[in-house]
């Protein structure tokens, strides 16, 4: 059978996931009367909670006898790693982007990389049925960023489809309604090669891992020669050929649909996951035993941001989690990053804590829920940005993110003050339609952490902000920090509403009464800059004596909740947030305040 390998390509919310849906039930994956539920690629629990694709995923559909494996990869700039890997693995891709949105960072971010791999892209201007798309102007942009992406000849001749992922339907027109998506279907199978194979031994490229509990580690790729069948003697090499490990393989697996299912052979040019190995990982060689050089894999860019995660000392640890220890949190972490290429883990001085490292905020922040779900205790620093040193100057250059921020008109001019004390500088500022503007801005990352509260803030709610890597840049100076101190809890125990009633006319909870709390436990946010030790657990004095208007009830009001995003972006240098499986804590980093009180003097 013929095949095609694609990857589905675009900005976070363009609606690549929509987009395979329509293509499974189109291709007769599922029978009329079947239950399917949306977006069914996004399988993991967090996706379907954030409305996000996190993990690469695969898939396949046949049309007209031809096997078409389509990948579906993350809109999001923070799992940018995943998308990097998967490009190796297709010979087309297809490109979706927002009728009325355009082109954004991360559609630009993914675009080069398959550029530079000599990808053919199909265009697809998806959301056509929107009031205000505007698909020929972003028909221009698009070839305006293949022009800035230096797209050779071959690719800036790309064919362009208009589709409503949602109604399932595509046309070649963009005035004209399709009926189904039969045009993209034809467009994939006349544009997209066929797998280029060599002849030789069996040799496939690892490009994602995961660890099934009854297979054990699966690892998948595309068979680039030869062929494999179950109980095959191979082997694992390294990238300098030198053999990790030979096996057994138990399972030779094919995807089908969404289903993985066992097949007796898999041939060159096919996406297949193979069960058996213990050792070997991402970027590693599966190959015959006569083969001695390993395949050359795709670079991936490195992290660029780091927080530490250590044990759980607070006297509440222990609780609620049942994974506290330094040994199960470096075993969690070491098999995160062997898994996924855009993680780093390291060890700190002292062994009891873990550096992490990855591209951004919410790639660790989900990380970190994922862990907490998983029954873990663990305590979070403030993140940092990771800096290089100038081969030629030796001066210290930091990461560059590109910010593209949508937002009302009103509040343009306070946004782009907010953005300016963080060191960002705008270089672009237009109309987008509806009221809107549209600012491109350049900004440190450093500058960035923790600025979307202050972001909604500013905006009302209404603005939206997307981010991706830029580039490694001068050292911008210093940038200010949080502007509010925070109210610190002086004792152990309880909670005790009479008491927080007195604390709210000076400060913003983030407790309600009756919550367990801890000498050093932050509980609010001081309206003033400094820190404010208090005691929440302060309670009425009784007497005897009984006057009009001492009884009242006492009314709390509601405490702010912090997400765990929330909370990492807010912390400073001095503090943590403390984490389990129910529970998301702040508090600092030393407890004792004669210890915090000496830490600041040194």
């Amino acid at each position: 059978m013929d095949i095609r390998n694609i990857a589905i390509i675009a900005h976070v919310d363009h609606g690549k996931t929509t987009l395979v849906d329509a293509l499974l039930r189109q291709s007769g994956q599922f029978r009329d009367n079947q239950q399917v539920v949306e977006r069914i690629m996004d399988s993991n629990e967090l996706e379907r909670e954030r409305g996000i694709t996190i993990l690469s995923k695969c898939g396949s559909v046949v049309w007209n006898d031809i096997r078409i494996n389509i990948v579906d990869t993350p809109g999001h700039a923070d799992f940018g790693g995943e998308v990097e890997r998967i490009l190796g693995m297709v010979d087309g891709v297809l490109l979706l982007i927002d009728a009325s949105e355009g082109p954004m960072p991360q559609t630009k971010f993914v675009t080069a990389k398959a550029l530079a791999l000599g990808l053919r892209p199909i265009v697809v201007i998806n959301k056509i049925d929107k009031p205000d798309a505007r698909a020929d102007a972003v028909h221009d942009e698009v070839f305006d960023l293949f022009v800035s992406l230096d797209a050779n000849d071959e690719q800036l001749d790309f064919p362009v489809l208009f589709a409503s992922a949602k109604n399932g339907w595509a046309s070649l027109d963009s005035e004209t309604k399709g009926a189904d998506m039969t045009v993209l279907f034809d467009a994939v199978i006349h544009h997209v090669p066929p797998p280029t194979v060599t002849d030789g031994p069996f040799r496939m490229l690892a490009t994602t891992l995961e660890n099934d509990k009854f297979l054990g580690r699966v690892l998948t790729g595309r068979i680039l020669s030869g062929s494999v069948t179950a109980n095959t003697t191979m082997q694992a090499l390294d990238r300098g050929g030198k053999q990790i490990e030979r096996t057994r393989i138990t399972k030779v697996l094919a995807f089908r649909g969404v289903a993985r299912e066992g097949v007796e052979a898999a041939h060159a040019g096919d996406i297949v996951a193979l069960a058996g190995f213990r050792n070997a990982s991402v970027a590693d060689t599966i190959c015959d035993l006569e083969v001695t050089v390993g395949l050359a894999a795709q670079p991936v860019d490195p992290p660029t941001l780091a927080m530490v995660f250590s044990v759980n000392d607070s006297p509440l640890a222990g609780r609620s989690g049942k994974k506290v220890t330094s040994r199960l949190i470096r075993d969690r972490l070491m098999s995160e990053a062997e898994g996924n290429v855009a993680i780093r883990v390291t060890e700190t001085a002292g062994g009891d804590a873990y550096e992490v490292a990855g591209r951004g905020e919410l790639q660790l922040g989900v990380l970190i829920e994922t862990m907490r779900r998983e029954g873990f205790e663990l305590t979070i620093s403030r993140p940092r940005v990771l800096t290089r040193e100038d081969p030629e100057t030796g001066k210290t250059l930091e990461p560059y993110e590109d910010v593209v921020i949508d937002v009302d008109e009103k509040f343009a001019g306070t946004v782009v003050e907010s953005i300016a004390e963080r060191r960002g500088r705008m270089v672009d500022m237009r109309p987008s339609g509806g009221g809107k503007q549209r600012l491109h801005i350049i900004a440190p990352s450093r500058g960035l952490i923790g600025y979307h509260g202050d972001f909604m803030t500013e905006t009302r709610g209404t603005g939206v902000m997307n981010r991706v890597f830029r580039e490694y840049g001068p050292h911008a100076g210093p940038v200010a920090g949080r502007r509010n101190g925070v109210l610190i809890s002086t004792g152990a125990g309880n909670s005790v509403a009479y008491g927080l009633m007195g604390l709210e006319a000076r400060a913003t909870l983030f407790i309600t009464s009756g919550v367990a709390v801890y000498a050093g436990m932050v509980i609010g946010e001081n309206s003033r800059g400094n820190d404010l030790e208090v005691n929440p657990m302060k309670s009425k004095q009784l007497t005897n004596i009984r006057a009009s208007g001492t009884d009242d009830a006492v009314r709390l009001t509601p405490p702010r909740r912090l997400s765990l995003e929330q909370a990492i972006a807010y912390i400073q240098d001095d503090e943590l947030v403390e984490v389990t499986p129910d529970t998301i804590r702040l508090r600092k980093r030393y407890l004792d305040t004669h210890v915090r009180k000496k830490a600041a003097r040194a």
